[in-house]
């Protein structure tokens, strides 16, 4: 599996990478510009990402606009479902519009911070990853 964390916060980054490594190779951005943009390096590269986490607090772009652009890229491109990249959205808010906002763009999962990894692992699970 590979993976594309986008994550500002340093001690989030370094956990989630260390729990996601287990299970794939690991790209860290810090940004919202640097999610974009590793993002469709993957794809020219024919090797995209299967899971994405963003978090909605970031600098330059936050997670819900880089979501956004990310499933207009792939409505334009006319990906299959099955094709669409995985996301789940992080953040330590307990921001319900952004969250609800995330979901009607489309992201597959929330996690609330501090992340919970038995709950990490079942949503992964459940979207066939793993």
């Amino acid at each position: 599996m590979k993976i594309l964390i986008a994550e500002d916060d340093l001690a989030s980054r370094r956990f989630l990478s260390k729990f996601l490594g287990q299970y794939g190779e690991v790209d860290l951005v810090v940004d919202g510009l640097e999610a974009l943009d590793a993002y469709l390096l993957a794809i020219k590269e024919k090797a995209p990402y299967d899971l994405i986490c963003l978090d909605i607090m970031m600098p330059k772009v936050d997670g819900v606009k880089v979501l956004k652009a990310i499933r207009d890229y792939e409505t334009k491109q006319e990906f299959a479902s099955e094709q669409r990249v995985k996301v789940i959205m992080t953040t330590a808010l307990a921001e319900t519009d952004y969250v609800n906002q995330a979901f009607e763009i489309g992201c597959e999962a929330y996690a609330a911070k501090p992340i919970d990894t038995n709950k990490m692992l079942e949503v992964i699970k459940k979207l066939g990853l793993i």
